[in-house]
């Protein structure tokens, strides 16, 4: 059910156009999708039908909710396929990455980053970074699911310590490990940082 309270509508989600070794990451996808359509949000990803991006989706649809899928054009054939696209409440092919990033970040007001690849790795960054510089202030999920993103959050700690983290009050991720938790988290943030969460168009075009 949807929570009045709290500005928080849509969730966008990072995570791997491949399924992964390990069979809990798959489930994971789904659960976050089906917890994310129960709770009446839209998700907000890259388009992808394939992995565990592709189990988000349907987790999603297969409950009720929407999604909104935003994939550049030389991707369409590599992370999905046209039939599966065609099942997506709204579908935006993007000219290149940017633009695609651009779109995501301007739909979504809370990011989740599930297990994944290089591609999910710089694009949780790069929301991180935005953060840092103080363009938003849009809660941000690392999913560590069966502690994934272990080495991750060591690398920023690593980071902090050797003082090149210089605004980490900004750069605080929230790091949860069962995704039950996941939108409970995102919701509480959200109602405890009421700042500027950068949806704005004159925000984004500073990005």
């Amino acid at each position: 059910m949807t929570d009045d309270s709290t500005p928080i509508r849509s969730i966008c989600v990072y995570c791997g156009s491949r399924p992964g070794r390990d069979p809990y990451h798959m489930a994971a996808g789904r659960e976050l999708g089906k917890s994310i359509a129960e709770n009446g949000l839209r998700l907000v990803y890259g388009g992808g039908t394939k992995g565990i991006m592709g189990a988000v989706a349907s987790g999603v649809l297969s409950h009720g909710g929407q999604v909104t899928g935003i994939i550049p054009e030389f991707l369409v054939d590599m992370e999905a396929t046209r039939h599966s696209l065609g099942q997506l409440d709204e579908l935006i092919i993007t000219p290149d990455m940017h633009t695609r990033k651009h779109g995501m970040f301007e739909r979504a007001d809370a990011f989740v980053a599930l297990p994944g690849g290089i591609g999910t790795l710089e694009e949780i960054v790069e929301i991180m970074t935005w953060g840092q510089l103080g363009r938003h202030e849009k809660p941000m999920v690392f999913a560590n699911i069966n502690g994934f993103w272990d080495p991750m959050m060591e690398l920023i700690r690593h980071m902090t310590d050797e003082g090149f983290v210089h605004t980490t009050h900004r750069v605080q991720p929230l790091v949860i490990d069962k995704v039950a938790d996941i939108i409970p988290a995102i919701r509480k943030h959200a109602a405890e940082t009421r700042g500027d969460r950068g949806g704005e168009e004159a925000v984004i075009s500073k990005l």
